[in-house]
């Protein structure tokens, strides 16, 4: 059994990741100490993942990292208030990031109406309901449908409500966003959302473009055409 890495080895990582960060959190020390190979491992992946340019412009990046850092509670992540008014974000647009994360937190209760009141109420229908009370919010927000669609998308990921997770899903596709930063966009997910969610966002994306519910792309098309089966043969 290895034990603690060297306290020069440890210093040299951590002083990497500050130097590419600005900043230390408690575990990147435990991690370097000891496990510098999953130190190593674990900031390329952060890195590859959030700091690196893809398709979302560093401001869209921003404008979707916000509703889910509200959602799941991850309180110590205030650079990304900083890096969205870096990007051109105010105070007005975190509080537009606000209103999208307490909104999901709310579809619920839509899909309480839909599923128990439904029979009550005949003119009612869940998904026009939840649309229509979401552009009311967004109304003079100035945020860009696709990208209101690519943030909720995640969020209600990061909140395991999978049905919301196609809404949006659908919705990203009928605006034309391209696949590219719906897919980075849900990316986010993995660190503060966890792993499996992503995971179970990335089955939900594959059925709509199974059932032809999406206009997928022939490279999504052939994604989702692999067994990608899990070790129980669910997923």
């Amino acid at each position: 059994m290895s034990g603690l890495a060297s306290t020069d080895e440890a210093l040299a990582i951590l002083a990497a990741v500050k130097a590419k960060r600005g900043y230390l959190l408690p575990h990147h020390g435990l991690l370097a100490l000891t496990a510098p190979r999953l130190a190593r491992a674990y900031d390329e992946a952060y890195t590859a993942l959030t700091l690196d340019p893809r398709a979302l412009s560093e401001f869209e990046k921003e404008f979707v990292w916000l509703p889910i850092l509200i959602a799941t509670g991850e309180a110590i992540a205030t650079h990304h208030i900083a890096k969205f008014k870096a990007a051109g974000g105010d105070d007005r647009g975190v509080e537009t990031c606000l209103r999208l994360a307490a909104f999901a937190r709310g579809a619920r209760d839509f899909r309480f109406v839909g599923q128990h009141w439904n029979d009550l109420l005949p003119g009612f229908g869940r998904e026009r309901a939840y649309r229509d009370a979401l552009q009311a919010l967004m109304h003079d927000r100035g945020a860009e449908a696709g990208l209101v669609e690519a943030a909720m998308a995640a969020t209600h990921a990061c909140l395991a409500q999978w049905e919301e997770v196609a809404i949006h899903i659908r919705g990203a596709y009928l605006l034309g966003l391209p696949e590219v930063k719906l897919a980075e966009a849900l990316s986010l997910v993995m660190f503060p959302g966890s792993v499996p969610h992503f995971v179970e966002a990335a089955r939900v994306w594959r059925d709509l473009v199974k059932s032809n519910a999406v206009a997928a792309s022939p490279a999504l098309r052939s994604w989702a055409a692999i067994d990608q089966s899990g070790f129980d043969g669910k997923v």
